[in-house]
């Protein structure tokens, strides 16, 4: 009896011991474990951006935040919209809505955002939500009442205006980041005023890039995409990567598709120059429209190849107008340079000056020939 007494009273013991040096183990083996340097340990916690800290959002807003701006715009017309979101085109374009028209010049207003780009307050926003306004006014955090500003440059076809406001002190900036090395997936912020709700913040992911989109008469050929939410009022605002630099210009929407645009840095940077310095851009324009050549067109015409841009309309009055292009001509080349496709064709035109004299080449009825013109500046109302 004594000794089983004695042998329970051992297993007892030995398994407390067992049970104090597991526990000490498993403690020894987390503060082993590799931690990342000044990042703290959280236990417990799912974070609904897979990689990104609790407070990576909000840290990054609470600096962007403040450089980030409003803008009210009035015009006067003969007609317009009832509703002032109604002005923004991408509004029009993806949804649509009523139209209440007016026979007398009336006060239209819209609203947009922007970001500041100088501490002595350039401001960079879309040039649709500027333009042809006759008054612009600017809301900036830590100032009582809205700033005037005036457009110092802005380009129609790149959707990109420059806005200078006199705030009397040095403001809160915003940096430009680079959107070439943005990937497919990266976490972003949007910042801006939708629908006129002030400093409203959306996050979402880059969705797709070089994204190529046509709204009423502007086309834009290399827009990121992202799921995060841009609304009515977004336009002009700033697009966030998670160093918290600006990688795009939030600029369209698409109708419960969750799908945004933004404007790439990388198109901004290339204007960006020109645009504080007040220059107007002149567009060249040739004034063809054009589709590829398939392999089916090229067998009917008799041509060798898929290379070059069909014209499949001449604009009355144009350059290629004047030249005497015709529809049913491919253009094959521009002085020395190839062309392979409209887009080359485009590009091709985009690259000249107002003004120059270029020689196409164009192949018409099984013989090439040549055509001189002079390349005028794009009619307003065509772009």
């Amino acid at each position: 009896m004594l000794n089983w007494k004695r042998s329970l009273a051992f297993i007892a013991l030995a398994a407390f011991v067992a049970g104090i040096m597991f526990a000490g183990g498993c403690l020894l083996v987390n503060d082993l474990a590799p931690q990342d340097e000044g990042v703290p340990r959280v236990n417990n916690v799912a974070s609904a951006m897979p990689g990104v800290g609790p407070g990576t959002v909000a840290d990054i807003v609470s600096k962007a935040g403040p450089a980030v701006v409003k803008i009210d715009t009035v015009r006067i017309r003969s007609s317009g919209q009832v509703d002032p979101f109604l002005d923004d085109p991408f509004f029009r374009q993806f949804f649509g809505g009523p139209f209440g028209f007016q026979s007398q010049p009336r006060e239209e207003r819209g609203i947009g955002s922007g970001f500041i780009m100088s501490q002595d307050g350039y401001i960079l926003t879309n040039e649709h939500v500027v333009d042809g306004a006759q008054k612009i006014t600017v809301t900036i955090q830590g100032f009582s009442q809205p700033l005037p500003a005036r457009v110092v440059g802005a380009d129609y076809d790149l959707d990109l205006a420059v806005l200078k406001v006199d705030a009397g002190k040095s403001l809160p900036t915003l940096k430009l980041g680079d959107s070439d090395k943005v990937r497919v997936g990266d976490w972003v912020i949007a910042i801006g005023n939708p629908f006129g709700l002030d400093h409203t913040v959306t996050v979402g992911v880059i969705s797709a890039k070089g994204r190529p989109v046509t709204v009423e008469n502007r086309r834009y050929k290399n827009l990121l995409q992202t799921d995060a939410s841009i609304n009515p009022g977004n336009s002009g605002g700033p697009l966030l990567n998670l160093n918290g630099e600006v990688v795009g210009i939030n600029t369209a929407v698409a109708q419960a598709q969750g799908i945004g645009f933004a404007i790439p840095t990388s198109t901004v940077k290339e204007v960006l120059n020109q645009l504080l310095q007040g220059s107007k851009k002149q567009t060249p324009w040739l004034g063809v429209q054009m589709q590829p050549v398939t392999e089916e067109i090229a067998a009917y015409l008799g041509l060798p190849s898929t290379a070059g841009a069909l014209v499949v309309g001449v604009i009355p009055g144009s350059p290629a107008d004047n030249a005497g292009l015709a529809q049913g001509d491919v253009i094959l080349r521009v002085d020395n340079q190839e062309v392979k496709s409209p887009d080359d064709l485009a590009k091709i035109v985009q690259n000249s000056k107002v003004g120059q004299r270029v020689v196409l080449q164009i192949y018409r009825n099984g013989s090439s020939r040549y055509a001189p013109l002079i390349l005028a500046e794009k009619p307003r109302q065509l772009r």
